[in-house]
């Protein structure tokens, strides 16, 4: 993705960073936010493994991921894509957003 973004050559032609599928293809999440911000137009999560909440139970340092964004200058959204294992999904939800304030 990276490379299409420098060979278009414009700055209205963004990537999507699938904090969740990079953690599962590629690891170093933070090294990747550092080095290749500026092609990411969005950015969105999901807890690893399972693709679940944000929680003690997933691999994702997601304060730190988050700072290594914030970092960048980045100003836009963050969307929370998991799927939920608990009833309560506005609960899971909300410590997600909460997980992600930094």
């Amino acid at each position: 993705g990276v490379e299409l973004c420098k060979m278009i050559g414009s700055e209205n032609f963004k990537l999507l960073f699938d904090i969740y599928h990079m953690q599962i293809d590629e690891g170093d999440i933070i090294r990747s936010i550092q080095t290749n911000h500026q092609y990411f137009g969005h950015y969105h999560t999901a807890g690893n493994p399972g693709r679940n909440e944000l929680d003690e139970n997933q691999e994702i340092n997601y304060p730190a991921v988050m700072r290594a964004i914030v970092a960048t200058g980045y100003k836009g959204y963050v969307s929370h894509e998991f799927i939920p294992k608990s009833e309560d999904k506005i609960a899971a939800l909300a410590q997600a957003v909460q997980v992600c304030d930094v």
